[in-house]
């Protein structure tokens, strides 16, 4: 009978640098649960490039698969086809976890509950409070976010997975939660933390995504609007305007001047493909 715990699955793309600072966290000498009682599974959606060669000469503990080339989420559920551990544990390329990470899931998962969440902790010299500065970050719990999740494999499995029509990494992970706590609760771990760098991103980057997350939320929104609380298409597309007004009014209050005017943007761009994108799904189901 297998003696692994955990599979720690680690979706990919193109970002070897970061991806080997996560595994050197991962190490068997680095992190305190033994070895045996863990694997790591890689699950590479690269095309230009991949991390197999990387990963067979300097880390030839960790187990390297191709992926489908579908998106974050059906690259999470590649990984977890080849898990052997009892439990799943994601986290992210960019992540760097704590030495004591899976050691503090491992204390935690014979309580009462199927499916765990750890603690993301913001690193680097940037601060959240400039301008288009981007971070997770999970100090309190109730997110569950795919940086730092733990999921019993058998509930994994039974849920079909992360949804792989979320063709973009936002909201699979929400849509996760909703099924997952439909029948099981969610313990928050504080201990089992991951540190998560801080960037900032290009105005051009931020507004040439609006397209593809507009859609995403669009997809998630109708999905799961019973849960949301949406009682209508017309609930969900004014809380989608209320919400980019409030974040132009925060933005502004803190003179983030470049954020500001990507709310004006989702306004006036990314709400109107919400609503198209909103009925075209309504169509397609009626």
């Amino acid at each position: 009978m297998s003696q692994i715990k955990f599979s720690v699955v680690i979706p990919t793309y193109h970002r070897n640098d970061l991806l080997a600072k996560c595994l050197d966290c991962l190490a068997p000498n680095i992190q305190t649960l033994a070895a045996e009682q863990y694997e790591v599974i890689v699950t590479d959606d690269g095309f230009q490039t991949t991390a197999e060669e990387m990963i067979k000469q300097d880390y030839s503990w960790v187990k390297w698969v191709a992926a489908p080339r579908k998106g974050p989420a059906a690259n999470r559920n590649n990984g977890a086809k080849y898990a052997q551990g009892e439990w799943l544990a994601f986290t992210d390329d960019d992540c760097l976890p704590d030495p004591r990470w899976l050691e503090a899931y491992r204390d935690t998962m014979d309580k009462i509950s199927l499916a765990l969440e750890g603690s993301i902790h913001p690193c680097g010299d940037i601060s959240l409070e400039d301008d288009l500065a981007e971070c997770p970050v999970n100090t309190k719990g109730g997110c569950f976010w795919s940086a730092n999740i733990a999921i019993k494999r058998s509930l994994f499995e039974s849920l079909g997975g992360f949804d792989p029509n979320y063709l973009i990494a936002a909201q699979e992970d929400q849509d996760l939660k909703i099924r997952v706590e439909a029948l099981t609760n969610i313990l928050f771990i504080p201990n089992a933390k991951v540190f998560h760098p801080i960037r900032i991103i290009s105005l051009s980057k931020a507004v040439n995504r609006i397209p593809s997350q507009s859609k995403n939320w669009a997809y998630y929104a109708n999905k799961n609007k019973k849960e949301l609380g949406y009682n209508s298409l017309q609930g969900i597309i004014v809380n989608g305007y209320c919400s980019q007004i409030r974040s132009l009014a925060m933005n502004l209050k803190k003179r983030k001047i470049q954020s500001a005017f990507l709310a004006i943007v989702v306004i006036v761009f990314g709400m109107p493909l919400i609503i198209f994108t909103l009925i075209k799904q309504n169509l397609a189901n009626n």
